[in-house]
């Protein structure tokens, strides 16, 4: 635990969080009994197997084995130190967190995300206002509007302009005293002694976490001619900003990807721009770069289906392929669409043909087995050595097909394309799925570590669970005849900080006592188990029980020693 936060601050904020309100933000939760279900945003599932517990405020995921409370769900989601996530928390409810105790080096650390936040919100009114209002911004408002790009969406999106001149944002920088921030975040870089603005004579599109706070920023030109300008460029990464994980747009279309359960996926900044001019707001972008198994662990919380939109030219259709990949190895319901005729993005289709043409294109997106197919034969052909290429290529992609019904349909598919028997491409298939193995990421001895010994584990699901038991626990040095360890150290934690037994957040607090992320899931798996109503009789008879097989393993190690005692007499006798 960060010794610099006060303990009766983090309990403050663990009795103002709701971790199901904060999980919600990024998963979709349905009720089950008394806790929710959703699937897991740290690992690829299809079917839920992440539970949330409002009754306990933690979390726990019977498919990846990760388990905590409302912060360790924020550090792993955000990647977060404990402090970060705690002062997330407490910023989000109005909790103030005194600082006066802080080192320098703690008051760095703290205040530098903040400071970046800060610089990025107060660029992105300077980008937004310049370009709505400023007479340097009238080439930019003239070059949106010659692209089809509306106020409203101008606004929406708080898209701005940097001048021309390489030092207009810096100057505005200097005179706020904040250039050393602006320089950190990326918007200002330095050369020969001095600064420069990094976006000049840009379109600037801010961009924004899930909470609408602006992380970082893209800029493009306004005029293609010049090939020594790169058309995009993005902030570089900070702590707040990583293109790998980051979806531009996802804070305005969130809602409409939960209502439709739907979310398109676009290129750009001005392709996505065209999507939600055309009504179409459940859409996002990738930020220059490929889409990541990041970015759809982010989506999984808001729609169930992606369809992706790609440029119909050769880099479009290669995007498409590689993504078509990891799609199959992250079992995502997704679909591919390549639009038509060659030549058009997102952008041009809409603006010629509308939005209706592009939703009736869109209905029509193809499966990315489908999609995948229809390449392989455009690439080799059905000619005989055609057929033998195109049913390789798919082997892999079928082979990562977990659902047998969905794998069996695609197989006959493929096999009617190609003219082949089904039970041909279905040997070449399993010879692939032979060699695959169940992957448990923590290995044998994790998994050792996860079951443990079954009646050690039910005292710690009993002390988790039914903290009055406690005192006993102690008073019968129970754990000092644990035999596995990692248990044995987890039950000491929970016997440490016993004082927080008569806590109603007892479960929640005890969590942010383990450094050992194994220990936190083990302990977070314990707690939201269901097998069984403790009362005080009922865990009485396990402590009994526990005994008694001390007993028992005492006598049977005393009977043995008397055998070898007795065949080392006899011995001696017989000499």
């Amino acid at each position: 635990m960060a010794p610099f936060i006060p303990e009766d601050k983090i309990s403050d904020i663990r009795n103002a969080a709701d971790i199901v309100e904060i999980v919600s933000e990024t998963v979709r939760l349905k009720k089950a009994g008394k806790d929710y279900i959703g699937l897991c945003p740290f690992h690829s599932e299809k079917t839920p197997s992440f539970t949330v517990s409002p009754e306990k405020q933690i979390f726990y995921c019977f498919g990846c084995h990760t388990g905590g409370n409302v912060f360790s769900f924020l550090m792993k989601q955000e990647d977060l130190s404990f402090p970060e996530a705690a002062r997330s928390l407490a910023g989000r409810y109005g909790i103030e967190i005194p600082t006066q105790h802080l080192s320098p080096e703690q008051h760095q650390q703290t205040d530098e995300r903040e400071s970046l936040f800060a610089v990025n919100r107060q660029a992105a009114e300077y980008f937004h206002d310049v370009l709505l209002n400023s007479p340097a911004g009238e080439k930019a408002r003239a070059y949106l509007e010659k692209r089809g790009i509306p106020e409203d969406i101008v606004r929406t999106f708080k898209i701005g302009y940097d001048p021309w001149g390489r030092e207009n944002f810096t100057a505005w920088c200097e005179a706020k005293k904040i250039c050393a921030a602006a320089e950190k975040a990326g918007l200002i870089v330095a050369k020969d002694g001095r600064f420069y603005d990094r976006f000049w004579d840009r379109i600037v599109f801010p961009i924004s976490d899930i909470r609408n706070r602006v992380i970082g920023f893209g800029g493009r030109v306004l005029d293609d001619a010049n090939p020594k300008r790169p058309k995009y460029l993005n902030s570089p990464d900070t702590s707040l900003y990583n293109k790998s994980r980051s979806l531009y747009g996802l804070h305005i279309a969130k809602q409409k990807c939960r209502e439709s359960r739907t979310v398109y996926i676009a290129e750009g900044y001005l392709d996505l721009a065209a999507l939600h001019r055309c009504g179409i707001g459940n859409s996002v972008a990738t930020l220059g770069t490929a889409l990541t198994r990041d970015h759809l662990m982010m989506l999984r919380g808001f729609a169930d289906k992606i369809i992706l939109v790609y440029d119909s030219d050769e880099a479009g259709i290669a995007a498409a392929r590689r993504t078509g990949d990891m799609f199959q190895k992250e079992e995502t319901d997704a679909y591919i669409l390549v639009l038509e005729p060659a030549g058009h993005d997102p952008d041009s289709y809409l603006s010629e043909f509308g939005a209706d043409a592009f939703l009736s294109a869109a209905s029509r997106a193809r499966s990315v087995i489908s999609f995948l197919t229809d390449l392989a034969v455009k690439k080799h052909g059905l000619s005989t050595e055609g057929k033998i290429r195109i049913i390789s290529e798919m082997t892999e992609p079928l082979a990562a097909i977990t659902d047998n019904v969905a794998r069996s349909l695609y197989v006959r598919d493929l096999a009617e394309r190609v003219a082949v028997d089904e039970i041909e491409i279905l040997n070449k298939i399993n010879a692939v799925s032979s060699v695959r193995y169940d992957d448990f990421s923590g290995g044998p001895a994790e998994r050792s570590i996860v079951r443990g010994y079954k009646l050690e584990r039910k005292i710690i699901a009993m002390m988790l669970q039914f903290p009055q038991i406690l005192p006993e626990i102690h008073q019968r040095n129970i754990l000092e005849y644990f035999e596995d360890t990692m248990l044995q150290s987890l039950g000491q934690t929970i016997l440490k900080h016993g004082n927080l037994r008569d806590s109603e957040g007892h479960l929640s607090d005890i969590m942010n006592f383990f450094t050992d992320n194994r220990l936190k899931n083990i302990a977070a798996s314990l707690a939201i188990e269901k097998k069984d109503s403790w009362t005080r009789e009922a865990c009485m008879t396990l402590i009994a029980q526990f005994e008694s097989g001390i007993i028992r393993d005492e006598n049977k190690l005393l009977q043995k020693e008397i055998k070898m005692r007795e065949t080392t007499t006899n011995c001696c006798w017989n000499c």
